[in-house]
């Protein structure tokens, strides 16, 4: 059986005895999904500028 750390709180468990991998448990899933969700994680963006545009991209007339 493979052992892993849980990325939370770094406790060591059988990948395959865990419902909620890459997490040891439901709490710790749950923690991260509210990290996304306050904004504590991001994924960068190559152009930052780009991505705040205020207008919207013009349909395509085609």
């Amino acid at each position: 059986m493979t052992r892993v750390n849980c990325p939370i709180c770094r406790k060591e468990f059988e990948a395959e005895q865990s419902p909620a991998m890459p997490f040891c448990c439901e709490r710790c899933r749950l923690i991260d999904l509210g990290r996304w969700l306050d904004e504590r994680y991001s994924v960068p963006v190559d152009n930052p500028e780009e991505s705040e545009s205020k207008e919207p991209a013009a349909p395509d007339d085609q």
